[in-house]
């Protein structure tokens, strides 16, 4: 809840009072971590609610489909009396409140469609989602800078099949420039880029493509909109959510400016199921997360990563989140004692708290918290129940979900996708063109022998014949040989000598057969 006399988030209670987020330092990020079914999911409402309330717009991803019910006032109930009483200790009247929420969902669904383009994804993002090695990598590389060099958009998933299909069919050429592109590393991305496809992860490329700064919007009463990105379906492909998250922080990392120390956040994200993000992640890939999340809070972005154990982000991350929460943790293996342990540690110790005996102690609702003060400091750990959400907990139905989609002003410019022309339809231009072009000299010496053709049966119409007699007795006609004019061909004068000599050796042979015979009589 926040408090605008006080300008802090009312985040906590304990017996000690209220343990408040001073606006300045919630852009320093946070992080949000228990085992499940511990309340992680009532903590990231309450801050983002808190959030709203205080004109900051936020982005959450729903995982299970139950953080729909903001859009709706809570209800009272005895149970919720009896917290409010008895764990909070207050006596105060409560007010229920539903908040400005748009929904989004990456298929379209269950909210407005999230696309974007495959050249915003870029090689680096689209290698980890396809799972390729680094000599794969590179040929996807190789077929960004093709696609670049010869002015090709790669805006959708079929751009980018029918480019990868070019860069293996022109291998040979391509190589002298951009190096060896072998039929082998072609195969493994086409194999991958059908899987994908199977997945349904191809939807998520297109047009129109998100425009992040849609996100920074209030309503008429100056609440921030809770940009809510329904994961329900997305999570069951843990790549594509992740990737997905990637691109997010790297979007928001390159388009907004420089905003120095401001007094509130310009947005704030939570992104839940976080270890998915790290989760083999190249080197490369991790120093790319760990300088955004560094740097990004220059420009007045807000980042709270919502786990189940500290250890699933890497050291480097972590060191930023100055404001954390821990719920409950369960310790029942070795290896888990071990992460219980180095969760209690990474607090600000506490002379009258031990963490770690109370991490495995906390129950539903009930957090380790220590968040920064107004100088930035990490205040000391303290054990506190978290405030309850003023609106729904819950899902809300399809009915009041299709009205709210229908009813945002984002409707009429994401609700249709739009194909024009890329890559794609350049490509299939060009090979019909190319098979034209091969197809046009055969046709013109098929026409000329057609031609040819009629000149010879146009001639042997005019051509004088005469009338000879068959052995049956029958007359035929037959074009006249030669004219009487016409002198006889080399050719033909070669053959008649050769015949009358042949014929003269011949006769002279006989003869003198026929008078040897005769002498000897």
């Amino acid at each position: 809840m926040y408090l605008p006399k006080l300008h802090k988030v009312w985040l906590c209670q304990n017996s000690q009072g209220g343990i408040y987020l001073t606006p300045k330092m919630a852009n320093r990020h946070g992080l949000i971590a228990g085992a499940t079914g511990t309340g992680k999911t009532v903590t990231l409402k309450v801050l983002a609610e808190s959030f709203s309330e205080m004109g900051v717009p936020v982005f959450l991803a729903d995982i299970k489909g139950d953080v729909s019910g903001m859009i709706l006032p809570g209800e009272d109930s005895e149970g919720f009396q009896k917290r409010i009483k008895n764990k909070l200790g207050l006596d105060i009247d409560w007010k229920f409140s539903g908040y400005p929420v748009r929904f989004w969902d990456v298929y379209g669904k269950m909210g407005l469609p999230v696309r974007t383009t495959i050249s915003d994804m870029g090689p680096e993002l689209l290698s980890r989602l396809l799972e390729l090695n680094d000599t794969q990598s590179g040929v996807m590389n190789i077929v960004f800078r093709v696609a670049d060099a010869q002015g090709l958009l790669l805006l959708d998933f079929k751009d980018l099949r029918s480019m990868v299909q070019y860069v293996g069919d022109h291998a040979a050429e391509i190589k002298m420039e951009y190096g060896n592109v072998s039929s082998q590393s072609i195969g493994a991305i086409q194999r991958a880029l059908l899987r994908l496809e199977d997945q349904g992860g191809n939807i998520f490329f297109g047009e129109p493509a998100l425009d992040i700064k849609d996100w920074f919007a209030t309503d008429s009463d100056g609440r921030g909109v809770i940009n809510l990105l329904h994961c329900t379906e997305l999570f069951q492909n843990p790549l594509l959510y992740s990737t997905f998250l990637l691109w997010m922080l790297s979007e928001l990392y390159e388009m907004m400016p420089e905003a120095g120390d401001l007094n509130k956040p310009k947005m704030v994200f939570f992104f839940d199921e976080a270890h998915l993000i790290f989760k083999d992640a190249p080197r490369s890939l991790l120093d790319k997360v760990e300088q955004i999340v560094r740097l990004i809070r220059s420009k007045g972005i807000g980042i709270y990563f919502i786990t189940q154990q500290p250890a699933d982000i890497p050291d480097s991350v972590l060191a930023q989140l100055g404001n954390k929460l821990q719920h409950a943790l369960r310790a029942y293996t070795p290896k888990e004692r071990k992460g219980l342990k180095a969760a209690a540690q990474a607090f600000r110790p506490n002379p009258d708290l031990n963490a770690e005996t109370a991490l495995g102690e906390l129950g539903t609702g009930e957090v380790l918290v220590s968040l920064l003060d107004e100088e930035g400091v990490p205040t000391m750990v303290q054990r506190a129940y978290v405030m309850p959400p003023r609106s729904y907990l819950g899902t809300c139905s399809d009915e009041v979900r299709r009205q709210a989609i229908q009813e945002t002003p984002l409707h009429t410019k994401y609700a249709k996708a739009i194909d024009r022309e890329s890559a794609y339809e350049i490509l299939q231009k060009r090979a019909q063109q190319a098979a034209a072009a091969e197809a046009e000299p055969e046709y013109e010496d098929e026409e000329s022998e057609q031609n040819s053709g009629s000149l010879r049966d146009e001639i042997r119409r005019n051509a004088p014949r005469t009338s000879t007699r068959s052995t049956s007795g029958r007359t035929t006609s037959s074009r006249s040989t030669r004219t009487a004019k016409e002198p006889p061909s080399v050719i033909e004068k070669v053959a008649t000598s050769a015949l009358q000599t042949f014929g003269r050796t011949i006769a002279s042979s006989l003869a003198r057969g026929i008078l040897g015979s005769l002498l000897k009589k």
